[in-house]
């Protein structure tokens, strides 16, 4: 690490030179070869697949994707002549577009089911050559923008399904702006300078901008969804600004202990930026460990995200070198440049906010433990009523086309219009078509279902569908419990003694299947990344019971995570507050924010534990080892922690459900992390576990991969700095006087607090 630092430093054009080379290519080959995301995913196995495999063999022409348009009479009803002539001149321009193959008009008399009792609202099906994901995007937002024309005066149209929800998916979030502003003034307030403030935005945003274009250009190599891009920018924001944070903090100590600028950022680099690779390490493993879960659908997500992150570590050891060798000493403030040409170097203490707490949960570690575990405990409780499933349209805003589609649609025919469910039978015989017909008779008076269309049939005759529409809506927990009941008991009971053989499908039993296949798997995932996690801290730390706290401790930051999570989402709890409306948790979110946060967490636990470990490994006290571990690295972690909440929690201001639950869970995560578990609940319990904190079988010693995060010059130094006895005297047996000032100076110019973080 000192080799590529001294590297970096003494050539820092050819390093910017590199950077810019990158991002200027990348960026040119992503805009000339284009994006290609797609919310593409299947189920092997789950009975929504096998419906969609039937459709696609015996329905051929009716394999794609199908969208509705709504209209409604403002005032009136659509048989007036003049809004049924608009009406039906803009479906007939909908009709030559390409990608349409049929429009079935509710003024035809194939649609004449299609209007509601009091001809105020009826729709128009739109059947598509393929699935949305894979016609142009340019092309379905032509189709979008044909109907919405004749949106005017007394007559209304909307339009709804996959195909409009991709158009409506934003391009561009200004939150991602607000993120970059927030961390900005944090950084600010951090360093007192401009000019190093610019440090850690710089890498970030370089590092993003070539991350992004490598997402859009491997798009085109595998299937990438549309929501990833804006993840990767949330996770790379805040993690990106984190990383450069912790090595530029560090070189500054170095610069004011009187070293040059080139030795103070081989130090920052050897030291930090060992534990910045070791923590973004952590990061990618928790984010590719979504491969175990066998979903297609994730592993663009987990590639993107990862990709991003490596990118911000490459950026904190080759491009800051490079950026604080052109700074020079402007990296510090001008009043610290003055001081330190009049006084001298200064040796670094742990003195003010930071030493004060650290010595409070010394004295006390018991009753820091139940409190931080408490605000643990009631955070997380929401969890245990987290229900998994789709929320429908009705969630989204009313900017939004569908969503206005949407409540029309479900104000006219009914809540559950709005997601049924597709019956897919074979009917190999006429045997198969009269229990078929029976099966339809019966779920019409089955409880919770509002209505069975008649079976229609494929060309072939060999196969039929049937579309069953639910009383309640798609993301209403007594849709999902007749889901249920009709495949485990309903149409096994009427199709027995006969050949006929029904799947239920649609998207909302797709949702359904999807959620049931990652809640079988989630334990398998895991359980295989808090192992890999727990097995890297072990070889690290030479320790058992460090990282087992490390693992537990994450475990509680995500599961604090999910309860706010249900609260605001699920329960409705303050929702309107950030412009959403309660339902059910998307199946995929808890998979992907457990890998994120975890990972994350995992970042504060070696920053604060690695300045720990040193001084053990120094010192062999656990008591002072944990108090200036967490004294000299309390401030940092904090700052970094309100970096991070404040770029997730700008996410909420989204327009996107999805990525405003991403936004706060991670938010709230990293904050419960920061500034409970790891300024609190970590410290003291350390201090309870006192000596067995390090302890680790002999055996294992020895088969272990020797893996140091510390650099063991510095391991050096501090075995060679005297401790004044005033650091050696327990914090019980202080005067009240002396804990509430500053611990005397102790720090020699070479070693300093935050030294990893």
């Amino acid at each position: 690490m000192a080799s590529l630092a001294r590297w970096c430093f003494r050539h820092r054009w050819i390093v910017l030179l590199l950077w810019l080379v990158a991002l200027l290519g990348f960026g040119a080959a992503a805009t000339a070869t284009g994006t290609d995301y797609k919310n593409n995913f299947s189920l092997p196995g789950t009975e929504s697949q096998q419906a969609i495999d039937l459709l696609k063999r015996e329905f051929p022409a009716a394999s794609g994707e199908t969208a509705s348009i709504v209209l409604h009479a403002r005032a009136g009803t659509l048989y007036n002549p003049l809004l049924e002539a608009d009406a039906v001149a803009m479906l007939d321009r909908v009709a030559a577009l390409p990608h349409v193959v049929d429009v079935t008009s509710p003024f035809d008399p194939r649609g004449a089911r299609q209007f509601t009792a009091d001809g105020r609202t009826a729709f128009a099906t739109v059947a598509l050559d393929n699935q949305a994901v894979d016609i142009p995007r340019s092309n379905l937002k032509t189709i979008i923008d044909t109907a919405r024309t004749a949106d005017a005066g007394l007559l209304q149209v909307e339009m709804s399904g996959s195909a409009v929800s991709i158009v409506e998916q934003p391009q561009q979030n200004t939150s991602e702006l607000l993120g970059v502003v927030a961390a900005a003034i944090i950084l600010f307030i951090a360093f007192g300078t401009l000019l190093a403030m610019t440090l850690p935005l710089i890498a970030a945003v370089l590092a993003l901008g070539v991350g992004m274009a490598g997402i859009g250009l491997v798009s085109h190599v595998m299937s990438i969804a549309q929501f990833a891009p804006t993840l990767a920018t949330l996770i790379g924001l805040g993690v990106g600004i984190d990383y450069a944070l912790f090595i530029v903090n560090r070189h500054r100590i170095g610069l004011r202990a009187g070293k040059t600028p080139e030795e103070a950022c081989v130090t920052a680099i050897n030291t930090s930026g060992r534990a910045v690779l070791f923590a973004g390490l952590t990061v990618c493993i928790a984010l590719l460990g979504m491969y175990a879960l066998g979903v297609t659908f994730l592993y663009g997500v987990a590639i993107s995200a990862a990709l991003i992150v490596s990118l911000t570590m490459a950026t904190a050891v080759t491009l800051l070198p490079a950026l604080l060798s052109l700074y020079g000493m402007k990296v510090l403030g001008r009043a610290e440049r003055v001081k330190l040409t009049h006084k001298g170097p200064e040796p670094e203490h742990p003195s003010g906010f930071w030493w004060r707490s650290a010595r409070r949960i010394e004295r006390r570690p018991a009753k820091y433990t139940m409190v931080s575990a408490a605000i643990i405990v009631i955070t997380a409780l929401p969890f245990f009523s987290l229900r998994l499933g789709s929320a429908d349209e009705g969630n989204g805003s009313l900017t939004r086309t569908s969503r206005r589609a949407y409540d029309l649609l479900a104000n006219g025919f009914g809540p559950g219009f709005n997601g049924p469910f597709t019956l897919v039978a074979e009917t190999r015989s006429s045997d198969d078509v009269t229990a078929l017909a029976n099966v339809v008779a019966e779920l019409r008076t089955e409880p919770g279902v509002a209505a069975v269309t008649p079976p229609i049939s494929s060309p072939t005759g060999h196969a039929a569908t049937v579309a069953v529409f639910p009383v309640t809506s798609p993301q209403d927990a007594r849709t999902s419990a007749l889901l249920r009941r009709l495949r485990g008991s309903v149409i096994p009971r009427l199709t027995e003694g006969t050949s006929l053989d029904v799947k239920v499908g649609g998207a909302t039993a797709t949702y359904q299947d999807f959620s049931n296949v990652l809640t079988n798997k989630l334990p398998l995932f895991i359980g295989v990344v808090v192992a890999l996690a727990f097995l890297l801290l072990v070889a690290v730390f030479r320790s058992l019971l460090v990282p087992l706290t490390a693992s537990v401790m994450n475990l509680l930051a995500v599961g604090s995570a999910f309860g706010v999570i249900v609260a605001i989402f699920q329960w409705g709890w303050l929702a309107g507050l950030i412009g959403v409306k309660g339902g059910p948790i998307e199946p995929f979110l808890p998979v992907m924010l457990f890998a994120i946060l975890f990972g994350l967490s995992m970042d504060y636990e070696v920053f604060l534990v690695s300045r720990m470990h040193e001084e053990w490994i120094a010192r062999r006290d656990n008591r002072i080892a944990v108090s200036l571990g967490q004294a000299e690295t309390g401030r940092v972690i904090t700052a970094a922690g309100a970096i991070m909440t404040l770029v997730f929690a700008s996410f909420t201001l989204s327009d996107d459900r999805v990525i405003k639950l991403f936004g706060l869970g991670m938010a709230v995560a990293v904050l419960i992390d920061a500034f409970v578990i790891r300024a609190l609940l970590v410290p003291a319990l350390m201090h309870l576990t006192g000596m067995a904190n390090w302890w680790l079988p002999s055996w294992l010693d020895r088969v272990l991969p020797s893996v140091s995060v510390e650099s063991q010059e510095e391991i050096d130094e501090i075995r060679n700095t005297p401790v004044p006895a005033e650091v050696i005297t327990p914090a019980d047996k202080e005067d009240n006087a002396t804990d509430q000032t500053t611990a005397p100076t102790r720090v020699p110019p070479t070693r300093r607090a935050d030294h990893h973080a």
